[in-house]
């Protein structure tokens, strides 16, 4: 009976664990091979070489963070709104995507294809935005406004170190999401998370 290869999908997870928590230069095979505790040599049973992983990584990301939250979003059955501040959160509020998400964009300032790949995942992003913001908002440029302020804040975010006087952070976010998407004032502490 042959050894037990590592599945491709560990050394993509690892990789991706490795890019969260030191960007692109912390993911090199030797260091997955010994985080994942095997040797190097299965790792080119599933990869040509070092690049090969990190597309299958930026695919890894790519399809998480939209594919499976947009689907995420339909599952849901909410309305309009409330999917906008779904996607938010299940992309931007700190769980496991954040983390990654945050690297890409800083590979993306070094890497022109991860630029471009960085693009795409954003435009997919922004038509939810604006197709949510559509359904209530029937000028295109504000739609436009709204869905662009919708994402800075998801992003900015986590960039952001400024107090609120008076206010929590969520509940500054929270108000900044009715205010982008129209509605009555919510609950702070039922938002968990920036409105794109």
């Amino acid at each position: 009976m042959g050894a037990l290869r590592t599945p491709r999908e560990k050394w993509v997870e690892e990789g991706l664990r490795a890019l969260a928590e030191g960007g692109v230069d912390a993911v090199r095979v030797e260091a997955l091979a010994k985080a994942l505790g095997v040797t190097k040599g299965g790792f080119y049973g599933y990869f040509a070489d070092r690049a090969a992983l990190l597309e299958a990584m930026l695919d890894a990301w790519e399809y998480e963070s939209v594919d499976e939250v947009l689907a995420r979003v339909e599952r849901e059955g909410c309305d309009a709104r409330d999917k906008v501040r779904l996607a938010g959160r299940l992309t931007f509020s700190g769980g496991r995507l954040l983390p990654i998400d945050l690297a890409v964009r800083d590979w993306a300032r070094r890497d022109d294809a991860v630029a471009e790949r960085l693009r795409r995942v954003d435009n997919r992003r922004m038509q939810l935005a604006r197709d949510g913001i559509a359904t209530f908002c029937d000028d295109p440029d504000e739609v436009e406004a709204r869905a662009l302020l919708a994402f800075c804040a998801a992003i900015g975010n986590h960039f952001l170190a400024a107090d609120h006087p008076g206010q929590t952070r969520i509940q500054v976010l929270a108000r900044a999401a009715d205010l982008i998407l129209g509605g009555p004032p919510s609950d702070p502490g039922r938002f968990t998370g920036p409105p794109a």
